[in-house]
């Protein structure tokens, strides 16, 4: 394949696909009563997840697309978790029993800003509401340079049991073009505390694609990064969007790499750690070889949702706090994102569903099938092929180019191909049409 075609479909821009349908989609003809009626059809037999956003930073990285804003204050974090207290409790009451808990995620923003009275606090509710599973995973999203052993030791007394470190590069000029100077000693500090309290889970974040980064330098931060041993790696593309966050304006455009270096970036931190006992998963996460991530790739059992590539299987995901996503029976719901319009609503009384989407047609199977194609890279459509006779068409120039294996109406991502899975996969999509901006690019 030629670098002008890698650059024509590299460069095209699509969804990342943690969801079907996408939250760009999503319509604010879903408000409060419809998320109601979803939470009172829970199975109360089924265990849930449960995510709990916290959308505060002491200060806020130029790369940024999270929904997050910079938090001097304390009290400032302090109004907020009441507020995620309250929704706790009113969403609880929507639901038919008291459900079981089989999976915590805090993600942010820095939900350590919280502070281990404020993390114990918000779990105390959590526990007055439902009943957790043995054993279950607790996860939490942690900056290293806000990492002390104070804050991880009381995190695993609460029964944190995993971290996700945003580490993203280890370059010292790429991190000053992204704002966010955190050396390796840094990064090498937390991964000691943590695995001295008992932390032992360990999930690094990473970034392509960003201002002064080159192959090379990413081959560095990769052997730096496998000499610590996470249990689990993901490497995201930087998406530029400038337009959507304004942080982002602090980025000098002209030093980001083109279409064809983002994919030899790409290339390389793959065979950096599939060199090094890691299992590639999906897109963009590696795992060690036992890990329970790889465990369910080899198996297909690989799920995709607002977190990434994951093992949850559970068909429930409640979301709480500002902007985040639930998963419910009859659709998606989505939280205010604003933070003070978002508390002002639970104060109330009110469920802070902003917008989102019922299920309706076959929705349901199009989120199936680009669920699969994005963790196995292959589908197998049987007896509904002729219901994508359309879709299948749209496939046959990546087929002629060898991106796409089609036959027996199985669809399977060539080895060349699977960098542009993203493609295959918006080919299903009925809310994606050409010219579309606003997503980050394929690869």
């Amino acid at each position: 394949m030629s670098d002008d075609l890698t650059e024509q479909l590299a460069s095209l821009t699509v969804p990342r696909y943690t969801s079907y349908p996408t939250a760009a989609d999503f319509s604010s003809a879903i408000g409060p009563a419809e998320t109601a009626a979803w939470l009172a059809a829970s199975d109360a037999g089924q265990p849930v997840s449960i995510y709990l956003h916290v959308p505060y930073c002491r200060e806020i990285c130029h790369y940024c697309g999270c929904h997050a804003k910079a938090a001097l204050r304390d009290d400032v974090v302090a109004s907020y978790r009441s507020g995620l207290e309250a929704e706790i409790a009113l969403v609880a009451r929507h639901l038919p029993a008291r459900l079981r808990i089989a999976r915590i995620a805090w993600g942010g923003g820095t939900p350590s800003i919280l502070g281990i009275a404020g993390v114990a606090s918000v779990l105390r509710v959590l526990e007055r509401h439902f009943d957790f599973e043995t054993g279950f995973e607790h996860a939490m999203e942690l900056d290293p340079r806000r990492v002390d052993q104070a804050l991880v030791d009381g995190l695993a007394v609460l029964g944190v049991n995993r971290a996700s470190l945003g580490v993203q590069d280890l370059d010292p000029e790429v991190q000053q073009a992204i704002g966010r100077v955190q050396p390796a000693e840094t990064v090498r500090a937390a991964v000691a505390m943590l695995r001295r309290a008992g932390i032992a889970k360990l999930n690094f974040d990473l970034v392509y694609g960003l201002p002064r980064q080159s192959v090379d330098s990413l081959k560095r931060t990769c052997r730096e990064v496998i000499l610590l041993g996470p249990d689990r790696v993901a490497c995201y593309g930087y998406a530029h969007l400038p337009a959507r966050r304004a942080n982002q304006r602090l980025i000098d455009a002209a030093l980001l790499p083109g279409a064809p270096e983002r994919v030899r970036q790409q290339e390389a931190v793959a065979a950096s750690f599939l060199a090094h006992g890691y299992q590639s998963i999906g897109i963009d996460h590696f795992a060690l070889f036992c890990d329970p991530l790889a465990a369910a790739a080899r198996a297909h059992r690989l799920h995709r949702n607002f977190q990434g590539y994951t093992d949850d299987a559970q068909e429930v995901l409640i979301g709480f706090g500002a902007s985040s996503i639930s998963r419910l029976a009859g659709g998606f719901a989505q939280n205010e994102s604003g933070i003070e319009a978002y508390k002002a609503r639970v104060l109330a009384g009110e469920l802070p569903t902003r917008r989102g989407h019922a299920f309706e047609g076959d929705d349901r199977e199009r989120a199936r099938i680009i669920e699969r194609l994005m963790c196995d890279f292959r589908v197998d459509l049987g007896r509904r092929a002729r219901h994508y006779a359309e879709e299948l068409a749209l496939l046959r120039p990546l087929a002629l180019q060898g991106l796409v294996d089609m036959r027996h109406d199985v669809i399977a991502l060539t080895e060349k191909g699977r960098p542009f899975v993203r493609l295959v996969s918006a080919v299903f999509d009925r809310f994606r049409s050409e010219g579309e901006r606003g997503f980050s690019s394929a690869v």
